[in-house]
């Protein structure tokens, strides 16, 4: 389990030219093995490290990995000023529960489908309302989808629960993983194309 430690929350100076004057940094620690660098929407840098890491060595990581921490921001503060200029209406908690009615429905057959297809289990399946995953399996098999799919087009629908159910053979996004979802989907990469241009839309109308 990833844990925080609050000494090493705060605000650290970033190189000239790179990245903005000050960037909120945050650290969790965990049994991993390595450093990584996630910036959130919010533009919250994420650093995981292992548990015994320095402050000094990730410090040094950050230095080193300037240039994508500074593309990565710019992204999210591009991201931020298009959101801006285009507001959307917020779902209410009765629209979100009728469209999780509605996935219910509407997914399990889906999955019942594709599954044999896939070649492969699965366990049971639970419909969320979340901001930022269109679908999830665990190492049980159990598969979670995000109500908003119902405002997706059925072709984006089906690409998710395959994406998901290929997760069963590969638990990772690997060519071989790729390679399963293609020999489903073959256009699967205009599904894909459609939830990172149009699906951020429709997460950006989650209440809360």
């Amino acid at each position: 389990m990833d844990k925080t430690n609050p000494d090493h929350i705060g605000r650290t100076q970033a190189p000239e030219g790179s990245i903005p004057d000050e960037v909120s940094i945050r650290i969790i620690r965990s049994s991993r093995r390595t450093l990584s660098l996630q910036v959130r929407r919010g533009g919250e840098v994420i650093v995981r490290a292992p548990l015994h890491a320095s402050l000094k060595e990730i410090n040094a990581f950050i230095q080193k990995n300037r240039s994508w921490l500074a593309k990565h921001l710019a992204a999210v503060q591009k991201e931020k000023e298009e959101e801006d200029q285009h507001p959307v209406q917020l779902l209410t908690m009765e629209e979100i529960r009728s469209l999780a009615d509605e996935a219910m429905r509407v997914l399990p057959a889906r999955v019942s489908h594709f599954a044999p297809l896939v070649g492969v289990t699965y366990g049971r399946i639970t419909i969320r309302n979340q901001k930022t995953r269109w679908g999830s399996c665990s190492s049980k098999g159990n598969l979670n989808f995000n109500c908003l799919l119902m405002l997706a087009p059925a072709a984006v629908q089906d690409y998710v629960v395959v994406h998901e159910l290929c997760h069963r053979k590969e638990m990772n996004h690997s060519p071989r993983f790729w390679a399963e979802v293609e020999r489903i989907i073959p256009e699967y990469k205009t599904y894909e194309k459609w939830l990172k241009t149009e699906g951020k839309h429709l997460m950006r109308r989650m209440t809360g």
